[in-house]
């Protein structure tokens, strides 16, 4: 099949060494060695075209590209998620498949985006319950494939701060539609988690 990779990546600037601090890098460098990890698994399946889903431009597609695609001559499509409902990126994703399996291209497949920005005082929101058990949640419904509850979370843990659910949401719809397709659920990899600035980075691989 043509898609040959799929991933969840964060994209704090600060994990970028031309952004970050020495000291603050060290702070995420289960985030980064990850990240490094994950472009050496991208490196192999040797993808021509990059699908990235963000809800955020500028460093929504450039930290992803950083860690992942240096160097990378193919074709890179930028989809950028709205304010919809997460089942309507969900639903996207799967219509976004039909063209993805019609490509003779080998297809790399990124879901940029953070968890909730509510996990400490001093974060860029403050603290929130809503914050850790959003990310909880989250890592556990994508452990056990509950692709259902995962679209639930918005409603369940509004005052999460995420930015990140839709675009995955965009990813596990076209995983979705992968699946159905070749009778064959991708394994879930989750690399790591951290929040050491009140904002959860989770790196994913999903073992196509």
């Amino acid at each position: 099949m043509s898609l040959v990779f799929a991933a969840i990546t964060p994209h704090p600037p600060i994990i970028l060494p031309s952004v970050g601090s020495e000291v603050d890098r060290g702070k995420v460098k289960g985030t980064i060695s990850n990240m490094e990890s994950l472009k050496e698994v991208f490196d192999e399946k040797q993808p021509e075209k990059i699908i990235i889903s963000s809800p955020h431009t500028d460093w929504g597609f450039n930290v992803p590209l950083f860690f992942l695609a240096g160097g990378f001559e193919g074709d890179v499509e930028d989809i950028l998620t709205g304010m919809e409902e997460p089942v309507f990126y969900f639903e996207k994703g799967k219509q976004k498949y039909g063209s993805i399996a019609d490509t003779n291209e080998r297809i790399a497949l990124i879901a940029s985006g953070d968890l909730s920005h509510r996990l400490k005082e001093d974060g860029p929101y403050g603290y929130h319950p809503d914050g850790e058990r959003f990310d909880d949640e989250l890592i556990s419904s994508l452990e056990k494939g509950d692709i259902e509850n995962i679209l639930s979370l918005h409603q369940k843990f509004p005052e999460a701060g995420e930015c990140g659910l839709r675009s995955f949401s965009f990813l596990l719809g076209v995983l979705d539609a992968h699946r159905n397709n070749v009778k064959k659920d991708p394994g879930t990899d989750i690399m790591s988690y951290e929040n050491p600035f009140g904002v959860g980075y989770l790196v994913v691989n999903f073992d196509i």
